[in-house]
């Protein structure tokens, strides 16, 4: 039989689930009554529970024998004042006597040494005892048989049923046993007692089995709950010093906002960072700028307010501060979602890209004073080259010459174009053309390098089309387009140009059926200079400079290019100009 005793220890662990909770978070601010569940009452259970808890097998027999000793010890009180005659009576003292023993024996028996279950000996004999007290006090001393709730209680509590079976047979014996052997008479109500105490024991005890047991699982459910939710604040604690360790480690600013813009979390890297007092959250806003260094950012386009409205961007540029104090940074910001998908604020990151933007501008700086001084000597060369075709005499290398030409041609074009990179400015000489006719231009002079390449060029286009653009620009435009549709079409395919206009736009698309590129070299294909991994694997020609000089042409129009692509599918780039 699982001895009953052990469940004060149980209920004594479980309360102290919410301390070692508490323990193991580490959050000695939190209030007692938090704590222990909320209420002083809790906290008078907690210490009852911990005492009992506290107990050896020893105890816990001697407090659960206690109660009905204390209780005994009162009726004995009450029969010195109201009956002394009955304490007079051998019977009644042997009953006495019989209760006494049975306190001793709890109290010197070494529970914990014997067999589980070994303690249901005392309260069985407590039935028997209650049952002779009760005869031997005579009729004034039947309600002594509402003892027998302390010894049925104690055994129906245990989680096995031969407990019950134990406190029915108990209370049946208490009336039977004495009878016996005291002689008594059967008379009417003796048999009554008989019958009917028996059942009403039965009935408690069924019934205190019962909810013992329900409140057993409960706490063994309230238990595991604790348990788990002991582990999930230790991992949550965990997971917060971890955030907390790599937020001031990254020298990158992190600034967390609610959706009413109101500073959640920063790490130190933002905090510690004086230029940083304009974006950030404090008293004072120092002056905040757009990427050109002039424009004032107003405050309802700083980031935070941008961000805590729902707005998402990536590494948009931002100056911060005054003068040669100046500092660049690139920002970043993610929105946050709430379980039932509400906005509930945004992440927002500050990357200071001072330095890099000095040396890009660096970079541009001495690209276009290298092609400045490489133009003027290569505008010499073609000069003279001219000078020299010109004149007779020269027709056994004339072929030669024309080579010569062609490539320091090329040349040239290539130092124009880093001046223009470089420059990021285009100048445009604007006038009505057809645009129609520009694309059919290029696309019939690239009709040769496309045969050569096994790759069909097809035109579609709408003619007219009349827009307000520079001409040759225009033509730059398309012919790199074609030519990088032909290039990345290494196995042959199909190029498509399209032309059409589109409300008070001339929209022009060039589709290749090529290599195409993924998501990231997507990202950078306007970037100067940059080339795919597979064109630098299958060394196909360029500089990594049509694109962007064709974004920077497109751009100067007031028009926009995109572009579109998949790996092994080739790609569309479109290029949408204002007709006016």
């Amino acid at each position: 039989m699982t001895s009953a005793f052990k469940q004060p220890e149980e209920l004594a662990s479980f309360c102290s689930g919410g301390k070692r909770l508490m323990s193991r978070v580490g959050e000695p601010d939190v209030q007692p009554e938090l704590r222990s569940g909320g209420g002083s009452g809790s906290a008078v259970a907690d210490e009852v529970d911990a005492f009992f808890g506290s107990l050896g097998d020893r105890g816990r027999v001697v407090m659960s024998q206690l109660p009905l000793s204390v209780t005994v010890l009162l009726v004995v009180a009450a029969a010195a004042v109201f009956h002394p005659e009955t304490l007079a009576g051998a019977p009644f003292q042997l009953a006495l006597l019989a209760h006494t023993a049975l306190f001793v024996l709890s109290v010197a028996v070494p529970w914990g040494q014997l067999p589980a279950g070994a303690y249901a000996l005392i309260p069985a004999l407590d039935c028997v005892a209650i049952g002779f007290t009760r005869e031997a006090g005579g009729p004034n001393f039947n309600v002594l048989s509402l003892l027998l709730v302390f010894p049925v209680v104690w055994l129906s509590v245990d989680r096995n049923r031969a407990g019950v079976v134990l406190a029915v047979v108990g209370a049946l014996l208490s009336t039977v046993l004495p009878a016996a052997a005291l002689g008594t008479p059967a008379t009417q109500g003796s048999m009554i007692r008989t019958i009917f105490l028996p059942l009403v024991m039965a009935a408690i005890a069924v019934t205190a089995h019962v909810v013992a047991g329900t409140l057993y699982r409960q706490r063994e459910t309230l238990v595991r709950k604790d348990e788990v939710l002991a582990d999930t604040a230790a991992e949550t604690v965990r997971r917060q010093q971890l955030l907390d360790a790599v937020l001031s480690t990254v020298d990158v600013g992190v600034w967390v906002v609610d959706q009413d813009g109101q500073d959640v979390l920063t790490n130190r890297a933002l905090r510690t960072d004086a230029a940083l007092a304009g974006p950030a959250p404090s008293a004072n806003w120092p002056p905040l700028f757009e990427a050109d260094r002039i424009t004032a950012v107003p405050p309802e386009r700083f980031p935070a307010a941008r961000a805590a409205g729902g707005e998402t961007f990536t590494d948009e540029l931002y100056w911060a501060g005054e003068g040669a104090e100046m500092r660049a940074y690139s920002v970043t910001a993610r929105t946050m979602s709430s379980t039932n998908g509400k906005h509930a604020g945004a992440v927002i990151t500050f990357a200071e890209v001072t330095a890099l933007i000095r040396a890009l501008s660096a970079k541009d700086n001495f690209v276009a004073t290298v092609s400045h001084e490489l133009r003027t000597p290569l505008t010499s060369i073609l000069g003279y080259l001219e000078l020299v075709l010109d004149e007779p005499g020269h027709e056994d290398i004339e072929e030669e010459l024309r080579i010569v030409q062609r490539n320091a041609n090329h040349l040239l074009g290539l130092v124009n174009d880093l001046i223009a990179i470089a420059s990021e400015r285009i100048e445009l000489t604007l006038q009505e053309a057809d645009v129609a006719s520009l694309l059919a231009g290029v696309v019939t002079s690239s009709h040769a390098k496309a045969a050569d390449s096994g790759v069909e060029l097809v035109l579609d286009v709408e003619e007219p089309l009349t827009a307000r653009v520079d001409p040759g620009r225009i033509r730059q435009v398309f012919g790199n387009l074609v030519s990088n549709a032909i290039k990345f079409s290494p196995d042959g395919g199909r190029v498509i140009a399209r032309a059409h206009r589109a409300d008070s736009h001339v929209v022009c698309s060039i589709t290749d059926t090529g290599i195409g590129m993924d998501g990231q070299e997507q990202e950078q294909a306007f970037t100067k200079f940059f080339r795919s991994a597979r064109s630098r694997e299958t060394a196909i020609p360029g500089a990594g400079l049509g694109l962007p000089i064709s974004k920077t042409i497109v751009e100067g129009h007031g028009g926009s290019i995109s572009l579109r692509s998949a790996p092994g599918k080739g790609t569309t780039v479109t290029v949408s100009l204002p007709i006016s």
